[in-house]
């Protein structure tokens, strides 16, 4: 995976995700924290979204900083990471579970319903993911970053407890439900 996405191998490696078309304040947030990054040791994997990609691909730094559009392959990119900042969505949310790894949400607070921080909260408050608003990253990002990329035993703890949330069979049990009520019309 890391081969793949010509990461060095011998860095932390954080996987950046704001949706396919992107997340404007992840993007600054991203930005903003290039040098907390490289003075960390740390190799980004950054998905910038379309609508953001021409401008932030100058930041492109191999050894240091990849950039893309959009991961084609994203099941090797969640191999790749170690560490994943991610928006809150649904799918985002049950992916990540199966993917086991530690996550720092950063939901929309521009969807209905304001349903991407009750879905990173509902984690949160399982010790199975970190949650930071959007309004409060200006202030939280870096110690809460800096504290996870410090910490085995939190990252650890994170990816333990998110795991126990998955449902990989979940399209199955559905399924059935689905049948178990149709035997009974």
């Amino acid at each position: 995976a890391r081969n793949y996405f010509q990461l060095t191998g011998d860095k932390k490696i954080v996987l950046i995700l704001g949706g396919s078309l992107g997340a404007r304040n992840i993007n600054r947030l991203v930005e903003r924290n290039l040098n907390l990054f490289k003075e960390n040791n740390v190799e980004i994997l950054w998905q910038t979204g379309k609508l953001y990609y021409n401008q932030y691909k100058k930041h492109r730094e191999p050894g240091k900083i990849q950039v893309y559009e959009y991961l084609d392959r994203m099941d090797l990119a969640y191999a790749a990471a170690d560490i994943i900042v991610s928006r809150a969505g649904a799918g985002s949310v049950s992916e990540l579970c199966i993917v086991g790894k530690p996550v720092i949400f950063i939901p929309s607070p521009n969807v209905a319903e304001d349903h991407q921080t009750k879905n990173a909260r509902a984690i949160s408050e399982k010790k199975a993911a970190l949650l930071i608003a959007e309004n409060d990253l200006e202030t939280d990002f870096k110690p809460v970053f800096l504290n996870l990329l410090k910490s085995e035993e939190e990252q650890k703890i994170l990816s333990t407890n998110i795991s126990k949330l998955a449902k990989p069979h979940a399209t199955k049990e559905i399924v059935d439900e689905i049948e178990k009520l149709i035997q009974i019309i």
